[in-house]
């Protein structure tokens, strides 16, 4: 039997190996079907949001709470499971890593609409976090694997669209389930029991998973790629060691530091706008629920893929011209067109520039969304790709993730003290993380070309 074309030996050429890549065309084919799983874990992590006020009523809990939901419930494991299932991507089968996770996360995301209670909740969500830490780690090291460096960027971006089409149908998904079921009593299912009609809507997105898991069977485990070093191209991977970790974060440190700092400052600011647009809109313009799914949605659906896909589409542009730190400049590049429309939708007293301001927040916050992986993809030696991913996930998303949603709802509950003050609570926040992320990117520069000419 011969082997598939990403497992054949390569062709020597004297005493250097020349690479071989698996057909373009597979290899796109497997950044659509992590797309698809990236999108269904999204849906799973974002419905909650067009789902807050139902339950804030029906479980009689604060917005704080319904924050803790959306943020550190997730992230608690997310984040602190990250790093020994990363080194375990970087040891084993990715595919298989990442298949058991999606199995998982869509049991949880189901046993959200058994839950009677907040902690009941929580608990749910917890799992759901557990199953998703399995995810992205796996996914950019095996796409690192399917791509030359110089193609990395836009392949990790496309994937990185999945977070966009994720949160943009949970909300259309949610405003139609919210729609139809508006003002209905509870229901009675058979072995569950009595349910509330929000609970009905976690269990018609936990089935959207089934069909990905299917199609990630198709997945091969492609070689694993080493850099090149002084002229060699090898496929060998090095140990996986701690050691060796700590010697690339001594070596990296400055770059690191700037690349982490920056990006988790942003995704402050990103997570407060995913969980609590909707409701800001709802309680500021006056909209209702299955309209607040539907534009928001829409916008996300549409301008934050467009987002993430031009930001990976510059990123190689500005590689193909021979930029080292061409990730990170194209990063820097949009996250400072999108402050002004991030700081002046809250503020905007008329709906309809309300709207248009957040379509371009949309946008401009979707723009890096794939760089900073990507970025850590380039510098970072094979056997230690996911891992390096997952230390930068559980930073980023302990604090962005974990507490970013909690922040303005501790505002409005108790500085405003007022749920119609939300967008003001909003501002705040978004005003004094995105000039700090500017900073830090901004003096990352220089460590991250470094850090590129040592990988190469």
């Amino acid at each position: 039997m011969s082997l598939p074309a990403a497992e054949q030996a390569a062709p020597a050429v004297g005493d250097v190996p020349r690479e071989v890549w698996v057909n373009p065309l597979y290899a796109w084919f497997v950044v659509i079907v992590l797309t698809l799983a990236y999108t269904c874990s999204f849906i799973d992590r974002q419905i909650l949001t067009l789902l807050i006020e139902p339950i804030r009523r029906d479980l009689h809990i604060s917005d704080t709470q319904v924050s803790l939901l959306g943020g550190l419930a997730f992230s608690i494991f997310y984040t602190t499971l990250g790093i020994p299932i990363a080194r375990l991507a970087d040891q084993t089968h990715r595919r298989n890593l990442m298949a058991a996770g999606l199995a998982f996360w869509s049991l949880m995301t189901a046993a959200c609409g058994l839950a009677r209670s907040f902690w009941g909740l929580f608990a749910a969500r917890v799992g759901v976090g557990v199953g998703e830490a399995a995810l992205s780690p796996a996914a950019f090291s095996l796409l690192a694997d399917y791509f030359p460096p110089r193609k990395v960027a836009l392949a990790v971006s496309v994937y990185s669209m999945g977070l966009y089409f994720g949160a943009g149908l949970a909300l259309m998904i949610g405003g139609s389930v919210v729609k139809a079921v508006s003002g209905a009593p509870m229901h009675e299912l058979p072995v569950v029991g009595e349910v509330f009609s929000w609970q009905l809507t976690f269990f018609i997105v936990a089935a959207l998973s089934l069909p990905v898991l299917l199609l990630m069977t198709l997945i091969r485990e492609p070689l694993r790629r080493a850099h090149v070093r002084k002229g060699v191209t090898s496929t060998d991977a090095a140990p996986s060691s701690w050691r060796a970790l700590r010697a690339f974060m001594r070596e990296n440190v400055r770059t690191l530091v700037c690349h982490i700092s920056a990006f988790t400052l942003f995704g402050v600011g990103i997570n407060c706008y995913l969980f609590w647009s909707p409701s800001m809109m709802m309680r500021t313009h006056g909209w209702d629920a299955p309209h607040a799914g539907f534009v928001i949605g829409a916008m996300l659906f549409v301008l934050g893929t467009a987002g993430v896909y031009c930001g990976g589409w510059v990123a190689d542009r500005l590689a193909a011209s021979g930029r080292r730190d061409a990730i990170l400049r194209a990063a820097l590049f949009g996250m400072l067109c999108g402050i002004p429309f991030l700081l002046a939708t809250p503020l905007l007293n008329d709906a309809g520039l309300a709207t248009i301001s957040l379509g371009g927040a949309v946008f401009f916050m979707a723009y890096p969304q794939g760089l900073p992986a990507a970025a850590l993809q380039v510098i970072t030696p094979n056997p230690l790709r996911a891992q390096m991913t997952a230390i930068y996930f559980f930073i980023g998303n302990l604090i962005a993730s974990g507490l970013g949603p909690t922040i303005p709802a501790l505002l409005s509950d108790y500085v405003f003290r007022d749920p119609a003050q939300l967008r003001y609570a909003l501002f705040i926040v978004e005003a004094v993380v995105l000039p700090a992320s500017m900073l830090f990117l901004y003096f990352g520069l220089r460590p991250y070309g470094a850090s590129v000419e040592r990988a190469e």
